[in-house]
């Protein structure tokens, strides 16, 4: 796997919620979501409510795009596909978190419960300056020393990820 199209999984899976943004008409909606990232299928996985509107916006607009801070590492991720949802109770099963059973008290089988999967096209990720420790220890050799603390630069990229 491409080490780009690797850090951007890596970001997914560290910041553990992101935030899908769909086209509603005359406005855009983002909300947050827990992703099930699939590496190998290339995909993300989210459980979702039928109730919410994500579907109908996305049967009717499927190019979506998800964002992503993995604020420890300074990384911002911004990811466009196209996402389809789905009822697929076995698929919701293989994914499903304990934590999803305060939304869907009857699991998986539930009504209600939906699977949506994205497909990424292209991923924009900024990823930021040096971690803390080392920007710590930079600005405190910057005082000894009065010259400019080195803490890197913001790298961006654009990731194709299929």
């Amino acid at each position: 796997m491409d080490a780009g199209v690797q850090r951007v999984w890596d970001v997914v899976d560290a910041a553990g919620v992101g935030m899908l943004v769909t086209d509603a008409g005359p406005d855009l909606r983002a909300r947050p979501l827990e992703p099930r990232s699939d590496r190998d299928g290339g995909v993300i996985r989210f459980v979702i409510d039928r109730r919410g509107g994500k579907d109908d916006e996305i049967e009717t607009h499927p190019v979506c795009c998800l964002v992503f801070v993995h604020a420890a590492e300074k990384a911002y991720l911004s990811i466009s596909g196209r996402a389809e949802v789905r009822r697929d109770p076995a698929m919701a099963r293989a994914i499903w978190k304990h934590t999803d059973d305060a939304w869907w008290p009857d699991g998986p089988d539930d009504a209600n419960v939906r699977v949506m999967c994205f497909t990424p096209d292209t991923a924009e990720l900024w990823d930021g300056p040096a971690s803390k420790a080392v920007a710590a220890f930079e600005f405190a050799k910057a005082r000894l020393t009065g010259r400019q603390p080195d803490v890197g630069q913001n790298r961006k990229s654009t990731v194709a990820m299929r």
